[in-house]
């Protein structure tokens, strides 16, 4: 609550006039500036939305063929499961028909490049026919996935499951395969077509895409199947966690993103698409950096046009309003200077509290406000027990830190804007407490002698061993017939009541019934 201290009037074409100049020089090249980084971001958005839009067509057209590719792929494996499970299942597998099984499995995967080969199993998961000539040897392939999902499902459609490498001569293969039961509904084995991964690695390869671009196949549940580039270590692994499989295709079975790929990082736009007749889905993606690549070209040569035009406007700019700033400087160092002497003029050096003159003042606005609102004022007035003892024994460098600290104890126990911590005079201290009630004030007052206690500073000359202070509180509610001098000299009488009583105490000082009447609290 400082005093106003008036400001100097302006000087003929000072800050009256120059004022508004600067305003409209600073905001003309503001808005010239604006203008031209606007034009310029309008004109890069449009034409990178353009890029992107162009992008996300050649994506959803690229996505669309690999999906019927692919959809292509697993049908006609599926169609030459289908017939051979229903032959299987019609006619048995014996040592019989497993010679003309053999020939009608290698024809079938002549026939079908994408083939890898055709498997027969027995229900104990060890070969029966294949497409080659000879049985491989082994532990069968009842640990194999596709195996022991037709084991335990008895449905009978096609089954695609995650890349293998074939045990036949370790080639990877993408196994699609078919339960075959017996006449009564009853497990009998597994009939499996392997596709060839680099099938789709060459059908991969017959699209043009940038360095950093990629394709992809994989299972529903994210499962990777193939994928260009190849990497042999990542098929296989989840892709569940990638946005696509988390976030778009819950919500839309084909559709256009830009994402940050969970295998290498990269930034793309991934066009995904998920097969209508099977579990599987097909992505294809090209990096954000190769399709902007010529947006981002334009983007700088255009940026530097414009960086160029903006910085000669800023120089004229700068050179217009400089000697406008100076003089503002000027005038800010003035005003600075007078915010410091105004706070020289109304504070205390030693402790920061407020002083007398700024005190004064405040206590004629309050009792004003007090008297027009009918609010109670309180006022407590304190003083250091024994203090000339103190400056005695330990010198007036230690008396004053023990002033400061007692002034950080008052300000600590101020916590409201409206409150004013004063340094009265010496070692007396005021607080003056603007809708407080005499309650009010002397639970303030019993704050600020414990928090003096909590600071445990010693004081040799003082009974108590440590310095201390009493506090005298008065609250009333102002009216056209009290004076400032009454507030301070009834706090100053409850105060003097708390020396008398053997100090470290507060003492509150009310009317009841119009007599006066003195309180103490020495808890």
């Amino acid at each position: 609550m400082p005093i106003p201290i008036p400001d100097p009037p302006p000087a003929p074409g000072g800050a009256l006039k120059r004022l508004p100049l600067l305003k409209a020089a600073v905001l003309f090249i503001a808005a010239v500036c604006l203008c031209l980084c606007g034009l310029l971001y309008l004109q890069l958005e449009q034409s990178r939305r353009h890029d992107l839009a162009l992008a996300e067509v050649s994506s959803s057209n690229l996505t669309r063929a690999m999906a019927q590719q692919a959809e292509d792929t697993f049908m006609k494996a599926d169609l030459v499961l289908t017939s051979l499970v229903d032959w299987i299942q019609a006619e048995g597998f014996d040592a019989v028909q497993a010679a003309r099984l053999q020939k009608t499995f290698a024809r079938r995967v002549q026939t079908l490049d994408q083939l890898h080969g055709i498997f027969l199993f027995d229900k104990r998961g060890q070969w029966v026919v294949t497409s080659f000539d000879d049985l491989p040897r082994g532990a069968g392939v009842a640990d194999r996935e596709y195996f022991r999902f037709h084991q335990q499902n008895v449905s009978s459609l096609a089954h695609i499951g995650p890349a293998i490498r074939s045990r036949e001569n370790g080639e990877w293969i993408i196994p699609v395969s078919r339960r075959v039961n017996d006449q009564n509904g009853n497990f009998q084995g597994v009939l499996l077509a392997g596709i060839k991964m680099s099938y789709f690695d060459q059908f991969f390869k017959s699209f043009s895409l940038d360095n950093n671009g990629a394709m992809f196949l994989a299972l529903t549940d994210g499962t990777l199947l193939a994928r260009r580039p190849f990497v042999e270590s990542q098929i296989g692994t989840s892709l569940a966690q990638g946005a696509i499989f988390q976030t778009h295709l819950p919500s839309a079975t084909s559709g256009n993103a830009m994402i940050d790929s969970v295998v290498d990082g990269i930034v793309r736009l991934y066009g995904y698409r998920q097969l209508d007749a099977y579990p599987v889905v097909v992505a294809a993606a090209s990096s954000e950096d190769a399709i902007l690549k010529d947006w981002y070209d334009t983007a700088i040569q255009s940026s530097v046009i414009v960086a160029l035009v903006v910085l000669g406007v800023g120089l004229f700019g700068w050179v217009f309003i400089h000697q406008v700033r100076a003089g503002e400087r000027i005038e800010a160092d003035l005003r600075k200077a007078q915010k410091t002497l105004e706070l020289i003029a109304t504070h205390d050096s030693l402790t920061g509290l407020a002083n007398r003159r700024l005190f004064e003042r405040a206590l004629e606005i309050e009792f004003g406000r007090g008297a027009r609102q009918s609010s109670p004022l309180s006022l407590i007035m304190l003083d250091i027990d024994y203090f000339k003892r103190y400056n005695d024994a330990y010198g007036h460098v230690a008396g004053d830190h023990c002033l400061a600290e007692v002034a950080r104890a008052l300000k600590g126990c101020c916590h409201r804007k409206a409150d004013l911590a004063v340094r009265y005079g010496g070692e007396e201290f005021a607080v003056l407490l603007p809708d407080t009630d005499i309650h009010g004030a002397l639970n303030i007052a019993e704050q600020i002698r414990r928090s003096v206690m909590d600071k445990n500073i010693i004081h040799s000359g003082s009974p108590t061993g440590y310095v201390t202070v009493s506090l005298g509180c008065y609250s009333f509610v102002p009216t056209g017939y009290d004076s400032t001098e009454m507030l301070i000299k009834r706090a100053d009488a409850a105060l003097y009541q708390a020396k008398h009583s053997g100090r470290n105490r507060s003492a509150v000082l009310s009317m009841e019934g119009g007599v006066e009447a003195l309180m103490r609290s020495d808890r």
